[in-house]
């Protein structure tokens, strides 16, 4: 039988939150990208002041999958929202609830801290991924082009 539970990440946990961060980069053949160090996700997650917050998918209490997010403000709507940055569930257990279980808690929390939306970006060739978030009935937004500043382009504009 499957004990499937879902609970805020602790500093203790930080070995499985990394794994599951150089998994998915490796799965978005996206690991030549990977900057961030042990000490990053220490701070940044556990330190005086958390950007960002996590949680655990854990079956028969072994860590399966995650989902890292942070808060967003929406100054049309008036209120903050939810950013998935991350969710990712181990191969050898997908299917078996975890991701719907991290969406689901989301969702809740997303709820009871009175936020607006939950929102997440997604791979445009990752058709798994938009199959599962079709299937919750998500919605893309298709009429939205994300920009992006990094690196030396930052740097260059930051300093012109």
């Amino acid at each position: 039988m499957i004990n499937l539970s879902v609970t805020f990440a602790k500093k203790e946990d930080l070995s499985y939150i990394k794994k599951f961060i150089l998994d998915l980069a490796e799965y978005e053949k996206l690991s030549h990208t990977v900057k961030m160090t042990d000490k990053d996700l220490e701070e940044n997650l556990f330190g005086e002041r958390p950007y960002a917050e996590c949680l655990l998918a854990k079956i028969n209490n072994t860590p399966v999958g995650f989902a890292l997010f942070f808060p967003t403000y929406s100054t049309f709507e008036g209120r903050p929202g939810i950013h998935l940055e991350d969710l990712f569930v181990l191969p050898e257990h997908r299917g078996k609830g975890a991701g719907i279980a991290l969406l689901k808690q989301l969702a809740q929390i997303t709820k009871e801290r009175n936020f607006r939306r939950l929102e997440w970006v997604v791979l445009d060739w990752n058709k798994p991924s938009i199959d599962f978030y079709d299937s919750i009935e998500a919605k893309p937004q298709n009429e939205w082009i994300i920009y992006r500043l990094d690196g030396e382009k930052l740097d260059k504009f930051a300093n012109s």
